[in-house]
């Protein structure tokens, strides 16, 4: 496994991947013909469940159906993996999430989390984002973990591809190849309230093991290599390269 610095965070959370009950479900998932075949046989798509999970206030099983509109909400020790269109999730103990509608109800075009974090993939799509009390990231097709911190400061990671993230009046475009994290700040520090991040509370396997429940490799395994995990998002260490987040203040 991957190397990954934790905060806050147990390590029984990131070995999720490995227990022998997600492997099973997510083969099932596949040998059942996935997200597709899902939709098209009104089946759940629901992937895993463990523990105490709601879906709009009333207690989840494997056979509800997850809908963009939905309100989640995993309990300790808990956690959920489902699918949605293009799009999968796994929502970590603890969290409280709203999974917006977008043009149909197999297209998600908000993650709003509240509490607690979830590791998300997405398709390649236009106008879906991530919303935290003190961070909005508009996704283009990437792989994510977002956190909020139980002060509401959140903690997100660009793990591949292209989002703009913002924290009310800094922005930056985040292109990143493998890891680039940021901070939104509850209040500015320096002046700012994005500020870069190290990588911190996810795994290079968790966004595999999503990914490959909907045929999208991630960025490292296209290019063959893992890069320099230090939260500025490159295959090569760069010495002098800045973070995004730590370029001059916006005007």
């Amino acid at each position: 496994m991957t190397q990954h610095t934790l905060l806050g965070r147990h390590e029984d959370e990131m070995l999720w991947f490995q227990r022998r009950e997600a492997l099973a479900a997510a083969g099932a998932w596949l040998a059942l013909g996935g997200a597709g075949a899902a939709q098209a046989q009104a089946r759940s798509n629901v992937v895993d469940l463990l523990g105490d999970v709601l879906l709009n206030g009333q207690r989840m099983s494997r056979q509800h159906t997850v809908q963009t509109g939905d309100q989640i909400q995993t309990g300790p020790g808990s956690r959920l993996l489902f699918v949605v269109g293009n799009a999968a999730f796994h929502v970590r103990q603890n969290s409280r999430l709203e999974v917006g509608r977008g043009a149909t109800l197999n297209t998600v075009s908000l993650l709003r989390l509240l509490t607690g974090a979830v590791v998300s993939v997405f398709g390649r799509s236009a106008s879906r984002s991530i919303v935290t009390p003190t961070l909005t990231a508009g996704i283009r097709g990437t792989g994510v973990y977002t956190e909020v911190m139980p002060d509401q400061r959140s903690y997100f990671c660009n793990c591949y591809g292209t989002v703009d993230v913002s924290a009310r009046g800094d922005k930056t475009l985040s292109v990143s190849s493998y890891h680039q994290s940021f901070w939104g700040e509850v209040e500015p520090k320096n002046g700012r309230l994005l500020t870069p991040a190290q990588a911190i509370n996810h795994s290079d396997e968790e966004l595999e093991f999503l990914g490959r429940l909907l045929g999208q490799p991630t960025a490292w395994q296209i290019a063959g290599k893992k890069g320099v995990k230090d939260g500025k998002g490159y295959m090569e260490d760069r010495p002098g390269q800045m973070h995004p987040a730590a370029g001059p203040l916006p005007r």
